[in-house]
């Protein structure tokens, strides 16, 4: 599996600590089992892909589509991140949509005071 993960629960949030690559082959996998994890709560959802190391079109798709599922739950969806990550989200001008944080901290921060 070129993807690998921890899930850590926090107050009102979901931690997801992720390393490798999210590419075509580990999107399917990574999209179901987070969509899992967003239905059964907390709705707020962190990953942090600070130490991801390659993200193609179909992660930046599955980012999306959990941002909306966890949009449509109520929730929120911040994503922490690396210089690639980031370089990658920008270059088809989802920084905004996908709400980019530097650090967990930050994120943690942003869902506490929205």
């Amino acid at each position: 599996m070129s993807l690998r993960g921890t899930r850590e629960i926090r107050d009102n949030c979901q931690l997801f600590r992720l390393t490798g690559l999210l590419d075509a082959f580990s999107e399917p996998t990574f999209r179901k089992v987070l969509g899992t994890k967003i239905d059964e709560g907390p709705k707020h959802i962190i990953l942090d892909l600070s130490q991801i190391d390659f993200v193609d079109s179909s992660g930046l798709g599955a980012l999306v589509q959990l941002a909306k599922q966890a949009q449509n739950a109520n929730g929120t969806l911040q994503i922490v991140t690396n210089a690639r990550v980031t370089q990658t989200v920008k270059l088809v001008r989802l920084e905004k949509f996908l709400s980019l944080q530097t650090t967990v901290d930050a994120a943690l921060e942003n869902i506490q005071t929205p």
